[in-house]
């Protein structure tokens, strides 16, 4: 039996001598690596943090103590450390474990996270709660360096400092710039301000400096900018946070030893580590970022599992990217911005051919679109593409700093819609409904991947600003224009027109309406027209009152929630009308995690459902008169 077959709680973990921690660690990658090459996930990440998670469950009393990971993609050694070995394999799987934490999982995940930059201020939350309840409990916070760029941590480390309670925050950095800080002397330093001699020293310097009066100079004030230079931890200590580090997040004696140290220590603490991205996987070590998420793979290689497609099909991404190339040749004004997913946005390419016009902001999206609404204020003619479900931390800044100013930024939501195994954190479903209720913002949603290009060519014809959501994935196949061509504003496009009812369906839900529409023909003899509407604002006026004139049964179809959406926007259209509206949507829950074609099966957004719902909602009306 292996050492990881032993362990079904991190009581387990105590039981195991320390100097079989290594062969531990070891173990725990290769079921990782294991795992990840079958069903995909956050690989890299979880591979750097093995023995950091090893040292807190060793060290800290989980679950009276809390750890609350930050974003939580690197999170597979935290779960197969509490129990969940058995159900490792379902990890991202339709009914299985989720890839992130998640409360309802385990009582060992203390915050389900998803997102970026939030667990300083969730940790801080709890630390605050066990002080209001008297309790004795530790909280610690594993946040890496590229969630730093999130404006949230400052919020948070600025509240944590002040309030001063007993809060460890552990940086977790596998920036290679600062690998030189690694070693004994570094190791050695920090050992010795845990042991708090270091600070003892600092203090007595300072009050000694604080009698001297030199030719009227403050030396404690230049002592203090001098010490800026050589440790830069000095950011933390000024926000109230007493730092030590940076050590080797993969000397795990080390690790153990100091956070057996730090633990006790009042205040806020910042133990800031260095890791490795990929640790432990030649791949993933070479490429960090190609392997930070990945689909299944070859573990020989690391290459990527082929499918059977004969016939190269593009993703819509990539239409996306090959778009903005074009027009920004085209077009010198235009200029690319996204928070932190160049690669995901297909924007890795814009910036190699434009690198002055292109802007990686970081996990920073209420700056994105802020920083997008002071470009085009200029002139310029911003595209923010961020991910569907991302884009919604922008929220404030998207209705006051862009649409209240009528600013002319181009949205560019990837991801829209069901996105899989990511779960309900990554699920791009509510975007038509948050996007919708924002006055002077226009919202497109293309049927294919041809449309798409030609939307994106559209949106910078429009004086306002502009959003386009398209889903993830490859596109329809279809034949792409080689002209790009302008939309009419709100113009929908009729595919049939039915006399006994009618199909309106935006974005990736207008084919399979189309081949439910035909199938009813061909099956059932009902006439049933389908509409691609293509704008969710503003509406095709004169459209809908030529549907209503040809039939009073409408169906409406759409890959997100029906609170607010498309189906919403259509019933408030036709309000005080005769008319007969059903809305085909997702209902008002989060959607799990699970393969796309699962999940729009069990609701309903599949060609054979749509075509039931639309013929029962027929001839319950024809039934009725």
């Amino acid at each position: 039996m292996s050492i990881l077959e032993k362990i079904e709680s991190p009581k387990d973990l105590k039981l195991i001598r320390r100097e079989l921690f290594p062969e531990l660690a070891k173990e725990i990658r290769e079921e990782i690596i294991k795992t990840v090459s079958v069903t995909g996930g956050h690989l890299a990440g979880s591979l750097g943090v093995v023995e950091l998670s090893i040292a807190l469950h060793y060290v800290f009393n989980l679950p009276q103590d809390k750890i609350i990971w930050d974003v939580g993609h690197q999170c597979y050694p935290h779960k197969l450390l509490t129990g969940r070995k058995k159900l490792f394999s379902t990890l991202r799987q339709f009914e299985g474990i989720s890839g992130f934490p998640k409360r309802e999982e385990s009582v060992y995940d203390a915050f389900g996270v998803g997102h970026s930059s939030t667990s300083i201020s969730a940790g801080l939350g709890f630390a605050c709660a066990r002080d209001i309840k008297g309790e004795e409990s530790k909280v610690a916070v594993v946040i890496g360096d590229g969630a730093m760029t999130g404006g949230m941590v400052f919020e948070g480390l600025n509240n944590a400092g002040h309030i001063a309670t007993d809060l460890l925050v552990i940086l977790n950095d596998n920036e290679m710039f600062i690998s030189h800080k690694i070693g004994a002397f570094a190791g050695y330093l920090a050992k010795l301000m845990t042991l708090g001699l270091v600070k003892k020293l600092e203090k007595k310097a300072y009050k000694l400096l604080k009698r001297i009066s030199f030719w009227g100079i403050n030396l404690v004030r230049i002592a203090k900018r001098f010490k800026v230079l050589l440790f830069p931890g000095m950011l933390f200590e000024e926000m109230g946070f007493a730092y030590f580090g940076p050590i080797d997040g993969h000397d795990m004696n080390q690790m153990i030893d100091i956070l057996s140290k730090i633990k006790d220590l009042k205040g806020p603490i910042l133990l800031h580590i260095i890791t490795k991205k990929g640790k432990g996987y030649p791949p993933a070590e070479e490429k960090p970022t190609a392997f930070h998420g990945v689909s299944p793979f070859d573990i020989t290689t690391g290459t990527k599992k082929k499918t059977n497609s004969k016939n190269k099909i593009p993703t819509y991404t990539e239409v996306f990217t090959s778009t903005m190339l074009t027009l920004a040749k085209e077009n010198k004004d235009i200029v690319a911005i996204t928070a932190a997913m160049t690669d995901g946005t297909g924007l890795n390419l814009f910036e190699k051919q434009f690198p002055d016009r292109f802007y990686d902001v970081g996990i920073a999206e209420q700056h994105a679109v802020t920083f997008a609404a002071g470009l085009a204020a200029e002139g310029l003619k911003p595209v923010c593409a961020i991910y569907s479900t991302f884009l919604q931390r922008s929220f404030d800044q998207i209705i006051h700093d862009v649409c209240l100013q009528k600013l002319p930024v181009v949205f560019a939501l990837d991801r829209g819609g069901i996105v899989g195994d990511d779960g309900p954190t990554h699920q791009g479903v509510f975007d038509l409904s948050y996007l919708r209720m924002i006055p002077n913002l226009i919202v497109m949603a293309p049927k294919d991947e041809n449309e798409l290009q030609h939307m994106l060519h559209t949106a910078f014809s429009f004086d306002l600003p502009c959003a386009i959501r398209f889903p993830r994935g490859k596109g329809e196949g279809v034949k792409m224009d080689s002209q790009l061509k302008a939309l009419s504003l709100s113009e929908a496009e009729i595919l049939t027109l039915g006399n006994q009812i009618n199909i309106l369906a935006i974005g990736n839900m207008v084919y399979p309406s189309l081949l439910a529409a035909q199938k009813l023909q061909v099956e059932e003899g009902i006439s049933c027209g389908i509409v691609n509407m293509r704008f969710l604002k503003p509406l095709d006026k004169k459209t809908l009152d030529l549907i209503a004139k040809k039939s009073k049964l409408i169906v409406t179809v759409e890959e997100n929630v029906l609170s607010g959406g498309f189906g919403s926007a259509i019933s408030e259209f036709f309000n005080g009308e005769k008319m007969f509206i059903k809305s085909i949507g997702l209902p008002d829950v989060f959607i799990e995690q699970g393969k796309c074609e699962i999940i729009r099966r069990k609701y309903g957004l599949t060609m054979e459902k749509i075509a039931q719902e639309v013929k029962n909602f027929y001839k319950k009306h024809k039934k009725n008169g």
